[in-house]
């Protein structure tokens, strides 16, 4: 039997507003993603979609869903992953997927880990980390989703020339998250001036957190890699 990992976070806030409740039942059901041992074996991400798709996108810890259900809405020929744990978040996008109609959102609720283990290599064209839990106590800091375990993951799933946005208001998480991703040779961090990392691009919608980061004073980095090409295969 395999062992479960531990998982460090919330998964409940506080009580869902009938209206939200509602929303959650009905729509997860047919959007979920569930991961049994065979499915972690076979999945295929873009199978996960009906109709015709380019892409997937996937973002990890999308809080609220405003960026998420913003690039659903703007690109509907991108199938786009949401990995969440925290029920009152997903409730929260159910409601925007179904007000919005949305067809081209999936919601995985469980540890990301579990999912990026079972992504298949170059498989996923986007890959957004906004504003993850800092776990700023020294003593946390294995907590943390940008680790040596998960930027080698990041890479991999990744295709040639893919991209991943990494946002954090804190400031030692932002040297963290630059130190493990300038170990990874695959991942090419693209600024080249301040201005490249201290605003968002036009198509990188802002959350609800990063206002309330911004109305406490603090100045998130907006960081952006390029996956490079597989030149040789045993580099992944």
């Amino acid at each position: 039997m395999e062992r479960r990992r531990q998982f460090y976070g919330r998964r409940h806030g506080h009580k869902l507003r009938a209206g939200r409740q509602a929303h959650l039942q009905n729509l997860l059901p047919d959007i979920a993603i569930e991961l049994t041992e065979s499915a972690r074996a076979t999945l295929v991400p873009a199978e996960l979609f009906s109709g015709s798709i380019r892409a997937v996108w996937l973002e990890i810890g999308f809080g609220g869903g405003e960026h998420l259900a913003w690039q659903a809405a703007a690109n509907p020929d991108i199938g786009i992953i949401g990995c969440e744990p925290f029920v009152n978040g997903v409730a929260a996008l159910c409601q925007k997927i179904d007000e919005d109609r949305l067809n081209n959102v999936r919601l995985y609720t469980d540890d990301a880990r579990v999912l990026l283990e079972a992504l298949p290599d170059a498989s996923i064209e986007r890959l957004f980390v906004l504003f993850p839990d800092p776990w700023p106590k020294k003593k946390h800091h294995k907590r943390r989703i940008i680790n040596p375990a998960t930027v080698g993951q990041f890479a991999r799933i990744l295709v040639d020339g893919g991209m991943l946005r990494v946002a954090t208001d804190d400031l030692s998480y932002a040297q963290w998250i630059l130190m493990h991703l300038g170990r990874t040779p695959a991942l090419e961090w693209t600024a080249r001036r301040a201005v490249d990392w201290a605003g968002r691009a036009d198509d990188w919608p802002g959350t609800r957190y990063e206002a309330k980061a911004l109305a406490a004073g603090r100045h998130p980095v907006y960081l952006t890699y390029k996956r490079g090409r597989r030149e040789h295969p045993e580099i992944s």
